[in-house]
């Protein structure tokens, strides 16, 4: 069903069609509040949250932009609104938040890597990078949006979000040599 359809179908009272809304998009809904929460039940109960403000603002969307893009909007912002309220949002300098989660343990990187596939590997190393850069990088590589797109769901300046994907991609290009340096010292 295209999206055109959904929505039609969900406006119309079809309940089966916000059903296969909520399917279609729970993946994304999700990942965006998965990478800035760290608690399941709150994950769960912001999820909740999403879908019912997309229910109620449904009838006010356009497509003037694509659907997911407007639905990872309010779970982007919604999340970031619960993180203000509560307090719990913190943004640490890299250096500090790298320098703290870098290889914990006393495990060397050859048994690192031989107990994990390449890209459970490399997905452990993006979850060392700071949130925002984690979510720019999530949106414009996993979730394949545009630049525009990722503009209107973060409200952050396009020069800002390119930046993050540039510093992202850099921060984990260096996480990945220094594993690589520090093989070959072994």
């Amino acid at each position: 069903m295209d999206d055109h359809s959904l929505v039609r179908g969900v406006l119309n009272g079809n309940t089966q069609a916000f059903s296969f809304l909520i399917k279609k998009y729970e993946k994304l809904v999700f990942h965006m509040i998965n990478k800035l929460v760290d608690k399941d039940e709150i994950i769960e109960e912001l999820a909740q949250d999403v879908f019912m403000k997309v229910h109620e603002k449904l009838p006010g969307f356009r497509f003037e932009s694509k659907l997911s893009t407007w639905i990872g909007t309010i779970a982007y912002r919604h999340t970031i609104n619960h993180l203000r309220k509560s307090k719990k949002m913190v943004f640490k300098e890299i250096e500090e938040d790298m320098e703290e989660n870098y290889f914990k343990d006393e495990v060397t990187p050859a048994q690192q890597f031989e107990s994990k596939d390449v890209s459970q590997f490399i997905k452990a190393h993006i979850e060392l990078l700071p949130s925002h850069y984690r979510n720019i990088l999530y949106l414009y590589h996993i979730e394949e949006m545009t630049y525009p797109e990722i503009v209107e769901i973060t409200e952050l300046p396009l020069g800002t979000v390119k930046n993050y994907l540039f510093r992202a991609r850099k921060l984990l290009k260096d996480q990945l040599s220094k594993f690589m340096l520090k093989e070959e010292l072994l």
